[in-house]
């Protein structure tokens, strides 16, 4: 990715995995391979990790610890109703911007 694209997804990224969560319960992973999915794909595990981790200490998600076959027991992450008021100021916060940054683009054309 392009630096420019780069920091932008850094703004976003919280509100991107907590939109992917309000769908359903994930582990780190399977975040990770749905944003690549989504066309995220050079999107660093290490990155969506440290994002979970802060969206835990600040309150956004509950985790449960759940067995795995291969390995360590994995954290599954789940949207709470702190994580969806968090996303619903995003979304608000997005259209706002979005609106805006379209007007200029219209401009420009």
């Amino acid at each position: 990715m392009g630096n420019q694209m780069t920091e932008m997804l850094k703004g976003t990224l919280e509100g991107i995995v907590l939109a992917l969560l309000a769908d359903r319960p994930a582990y780190g992973y399977e975040i990770t391979t749905l944003l690549r999915e989504q066309g995220f794909s050079d999107l660093a595990e290490g990155t969506v990790y440290a994002l979970l981790i802060r969206i835990e200490q600040r309150g956004f998600v509950d985790v449960v610890k759940v067995p795995s076959e291969k390995g360590p027991p994995r954290k599954v992450y789940s949207i709470n109703a702190q994580g969806r008021e968090q996303l619903n100021e995003f979304w608000t916060t997005w259209k706002f911007l979005t609106e805006r940054i379209e007007r200029l683009h219209d401009k420009e054309t």
